[in-house]
């Protein structure tokens, strides 16, 4: 397992990270354990999280992913091995459950949001911190233009991040970042560091895979100058880079298959471009998940790859493709696919 470090910080995070929200709602507790237990016995020790999960958000599972990992660090005593980061949510009219629907940015809502999950965490501190998404009307979550909204009023940026400062002062967070963010997101926040004097970003976690690269188009050379690194989130498209869905296929158990709505990387276009790369790893022998996550692993803008799975199968392969080298002709191909089916899933 490769190492980055993380930002400007001193964490040294392994190139994976463990994504958990699928426990608590398509893994039961038992298998969280498992599959926490083999990620760091094979160099995992980075695990994200966030108040949100389990996915898809309903009050019923509202943090019952950090209550599992806050069970499993005290049944482990494995706090001091581990990189825990996690999340506080924005608004949004689809987690009415959430601090009674009025989730914000704000100093109110960050103090609540980070209180709780820390006890369900059964932890002190968070090593990271992040804005799950921006408390303003933008483009993330799929939409790819911006569209100004001339009545939004959202929370300044300046005092979400002063609050997470106070955070780290008091020993509660180590380091912050954001998520779901845009170019302009980005700068204000290390503007507003250069000039307040407020922490520094460590991060950025937004989605890139093989269907989506829109990160590179305004975010990677941020990433690169400023020491931002990108956390990639669904590096595999909801699963839908394995090829498992390919052909009208509908797995038992599976996201897509439970959830059709989340519709994200299933439009024609994504599954044209799918059913392509997958084509181009099995010409080359190699399997069509583990060139997906090798491929975003091997970024130079990324600093940690965002695994999740359901199976221990699965996770004993998206680990294992971080064992793959991906060759100079296999790259290349993948550059010609990505030029005939540019960004099919934003």
């Amino acid at each position: 397992m490769e190492y980055r470090r993380l930002g400007r910080t001193d964490l040294q995070v392994s190139s994976l990270c463990l994504g958990s929200m699928t426990w608590g709602e398509q893994n039961s507790e038992t298998e969280a354990y498992q599959q926490l237990d083999y990620a760091l016995d094979h160099g995992i020790n980075f695990i994200d999280t966030a108040e949100l999960y389990a996915i898809p958000p309903r009050a019923e599972t509202y943090g019952a992913t950090e209550r599992i990992i806050g069970n499993w660090l005290q049944q482990r005593h494995h706090r001091d091995r581990v990189i825990l980061a996690s999340k506080v949510a924005g608004p949004g009219e689809w987690i009415p459950h959430i601090r009674n629907g009025e989730a914000r940015l704000d100093t109110r809502n960050i103090r609540r949001a980070v209180e709780g999950s820390l006890q369900r965490l059964q932890c002190d501190y968070l090593d990271l911190y992040q804005v799950h998404w921006p408390d303003r009307k933008t483009n993330f979550f799929g939409q790819l233009g911006y569209q100004h909204d001339p009545k939004d009023r959202p929370t300044p940026i300046v005092e979400t991040l002063s609050v997470l400062g106070d955070l780290v002062k008091e020993g509660k967070v180590r380091h912050v970042a954001i998520s779901n963010e845009t170019p302009w997101g980005v700068m204000k926040y290390l503007n507003l560091t250069e000039c307040l004097g407020l922490p520094r970003i460590a991060s950025i976690q937004n989605p890139y895979s093989l269907l989506n690269r829109s990160f590179e188009i305004g975010l990677a050379e941020i990433a690169i100058r400023e020491q931002v690194g990108l956390l990639a989130y669904s590096p595999l498209a909801f699963g839908v880079l394995s090829g498992k869905y390919l052909n009208q296929q509908q797995p038992s158990g599976a996201r897509l298959t439970r959830w059709p709505d989340y519709n994200r990387y299933s439009t024609p276009q994504a599954q044209q471009a799918t059913a392509d790369y997958v084509a181009l790893a099995q010409a080359h022998g190699v399997d069509p998940a583990q060139m997906a996550l090798a491929y975003v692993t091997s970024r130079p803008f990324v600093t940690s790859n965002i695994i999740g799975a359901t199976t221990m199968a699965q996770l004993a392969s998206n680990i294992d493709s971080c064992q793959l080298q991906l060759s100079d002709e296999l790259l290349a191909r993948i550059e010609q696919i990505h030029q005939q089916h540019p960004n099919p899933s934003p």
